[in-house]
This record gives structure tokens, C-alpha cells and sequence, in this order.
């Protein structure tokens, strides 16, 4: 029997994942687990080289018999600490935003926010391409980094005071028909993985400029619930009227 292709972030919110997946022998028998960046796992998996993926949410409508499987996901109900634009200038400043090279989704939000939020259209750019005067930046390399700027604003928490609403940055997605007796399993293992999220932090690290603890328990929200499942519906709606 062909084994299912997983596709999994490389990032530290996805650690307790991970943990469960690799925890479940009758998961690991089942499928093939690949760790990438987000924009990677997106990529595998709209050209069909995963079965499942811990996708960017902003992806899903492109991506074909896409589904989400499974009660969990990467979220947050509020601020997140991990997904930011940094910014040289105040936000109603900005003419130049730098896009994030490893995001999709995040780059989605900050300009819905900037469209609807702060009622702003600021020039957007990939890395590399030019100045800028802020930029988007997600996951680990935002880690201690909020110093290093005179303005920082974390967009789940202006996603909240704009809609009110949790947020999901990664959901994970199936464009292959699966038995819903593997997607119990694979459900049980990331379940019994994020039940283990202390035993993560204390294999981490220490470091005096990001609190692994805040961040894994109290910051991230992993459950895929009703709110989450509306702000990803609001969220995807905002993202087809952006050129609009």
C-alpha cells in the first residue's frame, strides 16, 4: 500500500504536532513525513507531491478537492506573537511593505488589515527587491526581534480588533480521499501531541528575549473550533476582494 505524503512546518508552533505524529507507530507506519516552510507546504501540496499538509490557509482556494481534516490547526485568538509586520515608520506611514518569502496566508492578512483595517495602500514588494520601510515577518525569525524596531504590530491581534474573531494561519489540508479511520488516528496523534506541549518547552532552549512557555501555551490556540472555522471563512472572503 502507497503511503500517505505528509507535509508538516518546520516552525516551533507545529513542534507539538510533530511530537504527536512521530509518538503514533500506527500513523508513522502509514505515511511519509517531510518538514518544510509553510509556502513549501502549500507548494507540495497544490502540485499533488503531499497528500496532507499543514497548509497556509490563504492557499485552500487554489488548491483543488482541498479539504481540512482533522480538530485542530496553528491559531491564535488574539495576539500571537510570531506573525508581525515591523515597521521604521508609524503604520499610517508606510508606503513600502516588504512581503514575507516564507508566508502566504500572513501575507494575505496584513494587506487585508491594511485595506480595511487602517484604510491604507502601501506599495508591496518581495525580498530582495527594493527599500522598504516595514516588512512582514513570520514564525521563528521573529523570535526577539520586536527590539529591533520602532513600531511593531502583530497582526492576529489587529485581526481581533477588527473582526472580533480568533484567526487561523494553518489548517491541515487533504486533496486526497482518505479513510476516516487513518484521520481518527492521525487526529489522536496531533491531540495527544499537543497534550505534551510542557515537555516540549523544557526540551527548548532557554532564551532571554522569547518566552517558549507564553508562546506555546497561552498564545498559540490550537483547536479548530466554530470561531475559528467563521474567521476563516471572513478571512478567505476579504482575500478575494483585495483587488477589488
Amino acid at each position: 500500500m502507497d503511503k500517505i505524503k505528509v507535509s508538516a512546518v518546520s516552525y516551533t508552533n507545529s513542534i507539538p504536532f510533530v511530537l504527536g505524529i512521530k509518538s503514533s507507530k500506527v500513523v508513522l507506519e502509514q505515511i511519509d513525513l517531510s518538514l518544510d516552510i509553510p509556502s513549501d507546504c502549500a507548494t507540495k501540496l497544490a502540485e499533488g507531491k503531499v497528500d496532507i499538509g499543514l497548509v497556509p490557509v490563504a492557499i485552500i482556494p487554489q488548491i483543488s478537492n482541498a479539504e481540512i481534516i482533522g480538530d485542530y490547526c496553528i491559531g491564535s485568538d488574539g495576539a500571537v506573537d510570531s506573525v508581525f509586520i515591523f515597521s521604521h515608520v508609524p503604520i499610517e506611514e508606510i508606503k513600502t511593505l516588504c512581503l514575507d518569502n516564507h508566508s502566504r496566508t500572513s501575507n494575505n492578512l496584513a494587506k487585508v488589515l491594511l485595506k480595511n483595517y487602517w484604510k491604507l495602500q502601501p506599495n508591496f514588494i518581495k525580498d530582495g527587491e527594493g527599500e522598504w520601510d516595514a516588512r512582514v515577518l513570520i514564525g521563528d525569525r521573529t523570535f526577539g526581534k520586536k527590539g529591533d524596531y520602532a513600531y511593531v504590530y502583530d497582526l492576529g491581534e489587529y485581526w481581533k480588533k477588527f473582526t472580533g474573531l480568533p484567526f487561523v494561519y494553518a489548517a491541515w489540508v487533504s486533496t486526497k480521499k482518505l479513510n476516516p479511520e487513518f484521520i481518527f488516528q492521525f487526529n489522536e496523534a496531533l491531540k495527544f501531541g499537543l497534550s505534551k506541549r510542557k515537555e516540549v518547552i523544557d526540551q527548548i532552549p532557554v532564551r532571554s528575549d522569547f518566552d517558549y512557555d507564553d508562546y506555546l501555551m497561552n498564545k498559540l490556540d490550537f483547536d479548530l473550533n466554530a470561531e475559528k472555522r467563521k474567521a476563516l471563512n471572513l478571512f478567505l472572503e476579504y482575500i478575494s476582494k483585495l483587488d477589488q
